[in-house]
Formats: C-alpha cells, sequence, structure tokens
C-alpha cells in the first residue's frame, strides 16, 4: 500500500519518518513519502493516483482546497472546515479526516479540565483547538490575533460547536500592556510573533501549549520551562494526530505510538546536529 504526506513546502515534514516507524513496528510493508503539490493543483494529482494507494496526510495550503474533492467526511472536517488527512477506499472513495483535533484532543486530555484559556493566533489550527478545548469543558477563551477580520472563520466554527466557548478577540497590540489570566495558554503562531512584551502578559498561565516543534524551543517554550510550568508541545500534538491516521490508514489499533515519537525526536535531532 502507498501513502504520502502533501503540501508546499514539504520538505521539512516529519511525516515520513514517523509513519514509516509505524510500519516497521507493525510488520508492514507499506510505502509513505513526502510529496510537493501546490495549491490549486491537488485536484489533477488525485485524479492522477493509481491503484494501491491508502491514505494521504495533507499540510498547508491544501486542508481547505481538498474540502469539495472528497466524497465523504468525518464531523471534524464538517465543523472546521479543514482535512489533514485523506482515506482512498478500494472503490476509489475519499473519505477526509481531521486528526489535528482528535490530536489535539488526546493532548489536552493530559491535564485537568480547563475552564479558561488563551488562545494565540486565529487560523485552522486555532480552530481545530478550540473545538477540542470545548470538548474537554471549556467555557470562556480569549483569542489574540494579529488581525480580527481574519479570524472570522474560526469564530464561526467555535461558535457551531454544540457547547460553544465564549471567546473575546483581543489583538496583540491590546495585550502588551496587560497581565491574561487563564488555566490553559495555546500558541499557534510563530515563534517570531512570541515577543518578550507578549511573553510577559501570558506569563501567569501554569499550563502551556505550545504547537509549533521546529524550530525549538520557541520563546514561550523557553519562558513556560523556566518558570516550572507544565508544557505541552507540537511534538505531541504531531505524534498524536499522527498516530490516529496510522490507524485509520491501516486498521492497526496496536499503532506503537512510542517506536512514533522516537523516529520524530532523532530525526529532529540529526536536524540540530544535536
Amino acid at each position: 500500500m502507498r501513502c504520502a504526506v502533501l503540501g508546499d513546502p514539504i520538505g521539512h515534514s516529519l511525516s515520513p519518518v514517523i509513519h514509516r516507524a509505524a510500519y516497521d513496528a507493525l510488520g508492514l510493508d507499506w510505502q509513505y513519502d513526502a510529496v510537493q503539490v501546490p495549491s490549486g493543483t491537488l485536484a489533477a494529482f488525485l485524479d492522477g493516483l493509481e491503484d494501491g494507494w491508502r491514505g494521504l496526510s495533507l499540510t498547508m495550503p491544501l486542508k481547505r482546497e481538498v474540502i469539495p474533492l472528497l466524497d465523504s467526511q468525518d464531523e471534524w472536517v464538517r465543523a472546521t472546515g479543514a482535512c489533514n488527512t485523506v482515506l482512498i477506499e478500494p472503490d476509489g472513495q475519499r473519505h477526509g479526516l481531521n486528526t489535528d483535533v482528535t490530536g489535539a484532543l488526546m493532548v489536552l486530555g493530559e491535564v485537568d479540565p480547563m475552564r479558561r484559556a488563551i488562545v494565540l493566533g486565529g487560523g485552522a489550527t486555532a480552530a481545530s483547538v478550540l473545538l477540542a478545548l470545548a470538548e474537554h469543558g471549556t467555557t470562556e477563551a480569549t483569542l489574540v490575533v494579529r488581525d480580527p477580520a481574519r479570524a472570522e472563520e474560526t469564530l464561526a466554527v467555535a461558535a457551531a460547536h454544540p457547547q460553544p466557548i465564549a471567546v473575546d478577540v483581543r489583538t496583540f497590540a491590546d495585550v502588551r500592556s496587560t497581565s491574561l489570566d487563564a488555566d490553559v495558554l495555546v500558541s499557534t503562531v510563530p515563534a517570531s510573533v512570541q515577543a518578550p512584551d507578549v511573553l510577559a502578559s501570558v506569563a501567569g498561565v501554569p499550563v502551556v501549549f505550545e504547537v509549533l516543534y521546529d524550530p525549538w524551543p520557541t520563546p514561550l517554550a523557553t519562558a513556560a520551562s523556566a518558570a516550572g510550568h507544565t508544557l505541552l508541545t507540537g511534538l505531541d500534538l504531531l505524534v498524536a494526530q499522527a498516530l490516529n491516521q496510522v490507524v485509520a490508514m491501516t486498521g492497526r489499533f496496536d499503532a506503537p505510538a512510542g517506536a512514533m515519537r522516537r523516529a520524530a525526536e532523532d530525526a529532529l535531532a540529526a536536524r540540530s546536529g544535536a
């Protein structure tokens, strides 16, 4: 069977080493590659697939482009309007999944209930995180963004949840001179946005979920560790969502999370020269 991760750019992706580690541990003679698929070319790529393909992982900029190309989709794709996994059935039908949400559910499930949250960023990842937080019982969230207009789709996703979170939108300029209080902080923004004044505004939050994993550590991760806060990482999320992909693609519920995590850590260490 063949599987792959698609996106543009794609050379940085750790998905091949993670999925291949799972196949090795499961004794599966499967293939998993990274394929560069620029925006606007996904339909042609899917139409050109030959027999033997089972699953595709999607990264940016394809998570929304794929939606009209699916024959069916899970509840999280419908809720977020984003899909990061495509199962190709024996009859050629394409079923979309969003394991970003289920992965975030797994990671956030490791900590105590979180009534109040702060989320930095307002894109597709933030939307998935807000849904996961709602599933875990969060009732209030502050969404900190650069441009509120670009967060409207994310707000719509959060509002459509059966138990919607009350979301207060602020800009990074708004929070630089304030101190925000919450049970958990989730950052979906690049390290370049994590300026000292922004970090100071959220310094008191005891649980930090930094969804980035490369480069590592980010300024936020460094500050959280120095303060002794609980730190959840982007590598936790990457492995969790990949674990769900492997289960969906192979039908094997004994997917080896430990082996997948070690493969990802080794690949990151090799990149950094550690």
